[in-house]
C-alpha cells in the first residue's frame, strides 16, 4: 500500500495548523504587549522547550519531555536537525556533517555522551555556525550545559530501554555520582545488547566492457557492547582544577551475512550465492588529565591538558560460494586487524579586557600512528596474501581569536594555522606509498548587528577541514561476492571547505543563506581490475562541491502545543572529471517537532522529517518522509516512562544513482528504524552542586574509528 500521498497530506495539514496558530499567537502577543511591558515585573511566562537564534537551536531538556529518555544518544535523535547512524557510533547534522560535542564548554566525544547522565542536562544548543574558537575541524557544534547547585550529596540512575525492531534490542545503563568537599567522583556502566538487520542491494553495468551485475545482501547481527567511564575531579580553589577521566567501549559482534548475486561478463553468466560467518570485535579507551589555573599577575586564565586513545579493530570472515545451484565451497578465510593511538597535548590561555574585549590563543600537538594487518587465505588457488600498512601523522596548531563588543556590533574575529605531515608505507617497502606535508591558514570572521529589541542580522565567513577517519586510511575491507568487495582508500585527502552567510532573526524565527564550495570532498567511487574481474566500492576525494541553501526556522508555542519547524531548500552540486554529470536541481528538506503537554504528566510529541527527490549533479537520491511518535508519562519523583514508536510507515529507504569511471549503478538501503520501545528510568539521591569539568584534548578524536 502506498502511504505517500497519506503522509505528505498529514505533513501540509500540520504545517498549516502551526502557520495559523502562530498568527494566532502573535495577534494574542500584538493585543497584550502594553500590558505584558507593564506588568513585566509581576508576570511570569512559561519557557518553551525549543528557541531559536540566527539558525541556532537551544533545546531546555531539564524542564521538558527530553528529560524522560533514558540515554543522551537516543534525546540528541530526536532534536532538530539531527541524526543518529544505525549503529548508534555516528552523529551528524543536516546540510553540516558531523558536529563537534561540548560539554560545558569543553570537548568531548560520542563516548563523553555515553557517559552523562540526562538528569544532568540542562540545555543542548545546536550550533551551525560556530566562532573561530572552535577548532578548524568544526563546521557545527553540539554544545551541552549541565545543571549546576549548592550542595554535597549523590545521586545514581538506573535506565532499561526495551527496543523492538526486526529483532529486539536492549539497552541497560548505569550512573552514579558523589560530591564532597572539593572533590567530585563520577561513574557509569552500560550493557547494550543489540541484534540490528541489514539489507541493500546495488546494480552496476559496464557497458564498455560489457559487464552487467547486481547483488542482493542481508546482514543479521548479534552485538553485545560495554561502556564504561571513571572520572574524579579536584577543586584546588575558585579559579583553578585538576581533573582526570578515562571512558570507554567494548564492542563484541558476531553476524551472518548472505548475498546473491547475478553477474554477466560478456556471454557468460553466473547467479552465486554467498554465505560468510564473521566475527568482529571493536574496542575503544580514551583518557585525559586536564589542569587549569588563573595566572592572577597577568589575568589571563592558562589550561594545559593530554589525552591517550586507542582504537582497534578484529574481523574474522569465513566465505563460501555456490555457483549456479551446484554446492558450497570454501572461497576465502580472511583474517583483518586495525589498531591506531593517538596523544595529543594543548594549551590555551584567554585574557579579558575591560572595554569587553576578550583575546584567546593557544597551541596544539597531535601525532597518530596506525596498522593494518592483512591475511586472506585463497581456497581455489590455495594461497595466502599477507601484508602490513603502517600510517603515521602529526599536527601542529597554533591559533589566535579577538571577540567583543562595539556599540551595537559584536564580533569574532580569528585564525588558525595547522600543519599536517602524513606518512604511509608497507612493511617490504623501503620508500614511502603516501608522503603529505602541507600548511593551511583557517580564518573565521563572525559579525552580529542589532537593528531593533526583535530584529538583528548575523554574518560569518569561515574556512575549514574536514580529515578522513583513521580506519578509512586502512587496509580493511569486506568481501560481498566473488565480484565486489567494500574497501577503503589509503590515498584519500581532507577536504577544505568555505562559508559564507547571512542570517536574519525576527523574534525567534529567522531565515538564513548559506553559500559555500568543498574542495575534495569525499564520496564513493568504483574501481575495477581487470585481471581478477573484481570490483572494490571504495571512496575517494572529488574535484569540487558548491551550492547554497535557504533555511527558515519557525518556531512557536501556543497554549499545551508547542512547535518548530525547519525548511531548507538546498542546491548541490557535485562534479568530478570521471563522473558522469546529469543535473543540479533546489530540493526541500523539512522538520517539524509537535510537542503536547497533557493533564497529568503526560506529554505526547508527534515528529516527522524528510526530503524530496535530490538531483546533485553526481548523484541522485530519492524522496523520504519518516514520522516518529512518543508518549511520556513522569510517575512520582524518582520514576520515568516513555512509550516510542519510530518510523511509523516503515519509510526508511535510501535510494541512489550514479555513474563514475564509466560505471552506472543503483543502490537501494533498508533502514531497520521501524520501532517500539519502553524505556524506564528510575533516580535516586541528588547532587546538588556539581563541579566536575573536563576537556579533551585530541580534537581529532572523531576520527578514531
Amino acid at each position: 500500500m502506498n502511504y505517500l500521498p497519506l503522509k505528505l497530506l498529514i505533513s501540509i495539514l500540520l504545517f498549516c495548523l502551526s502557520f495559523f496558530a502562530n498568527a494566532q499567537a502573535q495577534n494574542e502577543t500584538t493585543k497584550d504587549s502594553i500590558s505584558n511591558q507593564l506588568n513585566e515585573v509581576v508576570i511570569s511566562r512559561e519557557k518553551k522547550t525549543i528557541t531559536n537564534l540566527n539558525g541556532n537551536i537551544k533545546v531546555d531538556v531539564a524542564n521538558s519531555v527530553y528529560s524522560t529518555i533514558p540515554n543522551p544518544i537516543d534525546l540528541l535523535s530526536k532534536l532538530p536537525s539531527v541524526q543518529i547512524s544505525s549503529d548508534r557510533e555516528n552523529i551528524s547534522i543536516v546540510g553540516k556533517g558531523n558536529p563537534l560535542i561540548y560539554i560545558d564548554g569543553q570537548k568531548g566525544t560520542i563516548n563523553d555522551l555515553n557517559a552523562l547522565s540526562v538528569a544532568d542536562i540542562k540545555t543542548i544548543e545546536i550550533i551551525k555556525n560556530p566562532s573561530s574558537k572552535y577548532e578548524a575541524e568544526g563546521r557545527a557544534v553540539i554544545l551541552i550545559t549541565r545543571k549546576w547547585s549548592k550542595k554535597d550529596s549523590f545521586k545514581t540512575e538506573i535506565s532499561e530501554v526495551a527496543s523492538f525492531k526486526r529483532n529486539y534490542n536492549n539497552y541497560l545503563g548505569f550512573n552514579s555520582s558523589f560530591k564532597k568537599d572539593k572533590i567530585e567522583w563520577k561513574a557509569n556502566f552500560n550493557y547494550n545488547r543489540r541484534n540490528p538487520w541489514e539489507n541493500h542491494s546495488l546494480e552496476y553495468e559496464m557497458p564498455k566492457a560489457s559487464i552487467i551485475s547486481n547483488y542482493d545482501v542481508t546482514a543479521n547481527s548479534n552485538v553485545k557492547e560495554y561502556v564504561f567511564g571513571g572520572s574524579v575531579f579536584y577543586k584546588i580553589n575558585e579559579d583553578d582544577y585538576l581533573s582526570v577521566n578515562i571512558n570507554g567501549k567494548m564492542r563484541n559482534d558476531t553476524f551472518d551475512i548472505n548475498t546473491f548475486t547475478f553477474n554477466q561478463n560478456q556471454n557468460q553468466i553466473n547467479n552465486i550465492l554467498t554465505f560468510s560467518e564473521n566475527s568482529s570485535s571493536k574496542n575503544f579507551i580514551n583518557s585525559f588529565i586536564n589542569y587549569s589555573k588563573k595566572i592572577k599577575a597577568i589575568d589571563t586564565k592558562m589550561f594545559i591538558g593530554f589525552q591517550g586513545s586507542n582504537y582497534n579493530q578484529h574481523l574474522l570472515s569465513l566465505v563460501q560460494n555456490n555457483f549456479n545451484d551446484t554446492a558450497f565451497e570454501f572461497s576465502q578465510n580472511r583474517d583483518q586487524k586495525f589498531n591506531v593511538d593517538v596523544l595529543s597535548g594543548r594549551i590555551d590561555l584567554e585574557k579579558k579586557f575591560k572595554n569587553d574585549l576578550n583575546w584567546e590563543y593557544g597551541a596544539l600537538y597531535l601525532a597518530a600512528k596506525s596498522k593494518s594487518d592483512y591475511d586472506v587465505f585463497d581456497y581455489e588457488n590455495n594461497q595466502s596474501t599477507t601484508f602490513e600498512y603502517y600510517f603515521k601523522e602529526a599536527n601542529s596548531a597554533a591559533y589566535s581569536q579577538l571577540s567583543g563588543k562595539i556599540k551595537k556590533v559584536n564580533f569574532s574575529v580569528g585564525l588558525r594555522v595547522e600543519n599536517t605531515n602524513v606518512t604511509g608505507k608497507y612493511s617490504n617497502e623501503s620508500s614511502d606509498l603516501v608522503d603529505k606535508n602541507y600548511t593551511n591558514l583557517f580564518p573565521k570572521v563572525q559579525f552580529s548587528f542589532s537593528l531593533d529589541s526583535v530584529k538583528s542580522i548575523n554574518v560569518d565567513y569561515s574556512k575549514s577541514i574536514s580529515r578522513p577517519n583513521y580506519s578509512s586510511l586502512s587496509m580493511i575491507a569486506a568481501y560481498i561476492n566473488p565480484y565486489f568487495i567494500y574497501g577503503n582508500n589509503i590515498n584519500l585527502g581532507p577536504t577544505f571547505m568555505d562559508v559564507l552567510s547571512a542570517t536574519f532573526q525576527y523574534h525567534d524565527k529567522s531565515v538564513k543563506l548559506t553559500i559555500y564550495e568543498n574542495k575534495n570532498p569525499i564520496y564513493q567511487d568504483f574501481v575495477f581490475d581487470k585481471e581478477t574481474n573484481v570490483m572494490t566500492f571504495t571512496s575517494k576525494n572529488f574535484k569540487k562541491e558548491s551550492g547554497y541553501n535557504i533555511e527558515f526556522t519557525l518556531p512557536f508555542k501556543y497554549k499545551f502545543w508547542e512547535n518548530t519547524n525547519s525548511l531548507i531548500f538546498a542546491t548541490n552540486k557535485i562534479e568530478d572529471d570521471l563522473a558522469l554529470f546529469n543535473s543540479s536541481k533546489t530540493y526541500l528538506y523539512y522538520y517539524s517537532n509537535n510537542t503536547f503537554n497533557l493533564p497529568k504528566d503526560f506529554t505526547f510529541v508527534l515528529s516527522f522529517w524528510g526530503s524530496t527527490k535530490q538531483k546533485e549533479g553526481v548523484f541522485e537520491r530519492g524522496a523520504m518522509l519518516i514520522f516518529d511518535l512518543s508518549l511520556a508519562k513522569k510517575l512520582g519523583k524518582n520514576w520515568n516512562c516513555v512509550l516510542s514508536y519510530n518510523d511509523l510507515f516503515k519509510n526508511m529507504i535510501y535510494t541512489e544513482k550514479f555513474t563514475i569511471n564509466a560505471i552506472s549503478s543503483k543502490v537501494r538501503y533498508l533502514g531497520d528504524a521501524n520501532e517500539i520501545s519502553i524505556a524506564v528510568r528510575y533516580s535516586f539521591g541528588k547532587v546538588k552542586d556539581s563541579e566536575f569539568k573536563q576537556k579533551s584534548v585530541n580534537e581529532s578524536e572523531n576520527r578514531i574509528r
